[in-house]
């Protein structure tokens, strides 16, 4: 069964080609810079347009009917989705719905699914929510403290983000630790940046809430801020709500300290001086360690603490700054192996720490080929 993921992103597109049930895609691709000056795709549809094009044209499909299903990351699915789920035109209205709640991203998956079933008329289109990991979290992790009508009648809750990526490198962690029952804090840092607390499988907390911007600070958005600095910006002369949520989700956390949204830009930066740099790298470390903490107590212990996405993953300086000082919860860093150690899932703690500190590398596609390809075989199964 070959089923095609698309993983579109603010600027770029992802994607993975799968032979199911195979765990190891056929073929593999990434646009970037889409959109961007200089670049010479200014749009997703575009951009995946070429890529099934491609797909053709270099002999790796030799027909587009041999796919059977196209997966899509959607990053928001809301109150409705907690599984994947295929694409109607009911689900596109509620994905639709959301683009407000998720400015960057679930315009550009609308687009991208209406590309894939132009293209792909017979294939199963199937949606991957980020938000659908998040839907074990406890009525208290998800409200918030306001009137309980804002919640009931217009969905403001915490919905969390990224998991579909914690999800998959929580369950990695689980096989390595050989333990179903392990208490993870799952650290996905890249552009966008969140946490989770994990415990059995299931999310119990996370740091994105009702729209990507809260938790840590990330590339572009600010992460947590106190909501009175909003109401203050708003009675600064010129400032409207457009402008500060630009603000806010666009110009802010790294690019907005040190003047880059690059993490290797910002290190290249605090090499040649720069204090605003350095100060970056030291809000975007503190914030994660006070999550770390809080999300100790809210588990009552950690068996592993691990870092993914392009930032987590690649990044030794920042996994260091974040796991120094951290003895009290049972963290004790190996420099050398944070240094030195590669490979999809490695330690970077000493021999004797209580908690492992793991380096794992996620595969976003690979999930969604999973939870694709399961939901097309018990659909199988209910005809049977």
């Amino acid at each position: 069964m070959k089923i095609l993921v698309i993983n579109s992103g603010s600027s770029s597109l992802k994607y993975q080609l799968f032979e199911m049930p195979t765990q190891e895609p056929a073929h593999t691709g990434l646009i970037e810079r889409i959109g961007l000056a200089g670049s010479a795709i200014s749009n997703h549809a575009d951009a995946l347009r070429e890529v099934i094009s491609s797909l053709s044209r270099e002999g790796i499909v030799r027909d587009l009917e041999e796919i059977v299903a196209v997966g899509h990351r959607v990053v928001h699915g809301g109150e409705d989705f907690a599984d994947a789920t295929i694409i109607t035109n009911e689900v596109k209205e509620k994905i639709k719905a959301l683009f407000s709640l998720a400015p960057l991203h679930n315009q550009i998956s609308y687009t991208c699914i209406e590309v894939a079933e132009e293209r792909f008329p017979n294939a199963k289109q199937i949606a991957v929510f980020d938000t659908s990991f998040h839907h074990t979290l406890p009525e208290y992790a998800y409200r918030f403290a306001i009137p309980k009508k804002y919640y009931t009648e217009q969905g403001i809750r915490v919905y969390g983000f990224h998991g579909t990526s914690h999800k998959y490198v929580s369950s990695q962690a689980m096989k390595y630790l050989n333990n179903p029952d392990a208490k993870v804090i799952s650290i996905h840092l890249g552009n966008g940046c969140s946490m989770a607390s994990v415990k059995s499988g299931k999310s119990i907390d996370t740091s994105m809430g009702f729209s990507p911007l809260s938790g840590l600070m990330m590339g572009t958005r600010s992460g947590d801020i106190d909501s009175s600095v909003i109401f203050h910006l708003l009675e600064q002369e010129g400032n409207t709500p457009e402008k500060i949520n630009n603000m806010l989700n666009k110009g802010s956390g790294l690019f907005g300290v040190a003047g880059f949204n690059d993490m290797r830009d910002v290190h290249k930066a605090t090499l040649a001086g720069s204090e605003e740099a350095k100060l970056a790298l030291q809000l975007y470390a503190y914030r994660i360690k006070k999550y770390i903490g809080a999300y100790a107590a809210v588990l009552n212990g950690i068996d592993a603490v691990l870092f993914t996405g392009g930032v987590g993953e690649n990044d030794k300086l920042m996994r260091s700054a974040v796991c120094t000082e951290m003895e009290y919860l049972g963290l004790v860093m190996d420099e050398d192996r944070n240094n030195n150690s590669k490979g999809k899932i490695f330690e970077i703690n000493t021999r004797d720490s209580a908690v492992k500190i793991l380096v794992v590398q996620t595969n976003e596609e690979r999930e969604i080929a999973n939870q694709c390809f399961s939901l097309l075989a018990n659909a199988g199964d209910d005809k049977s």
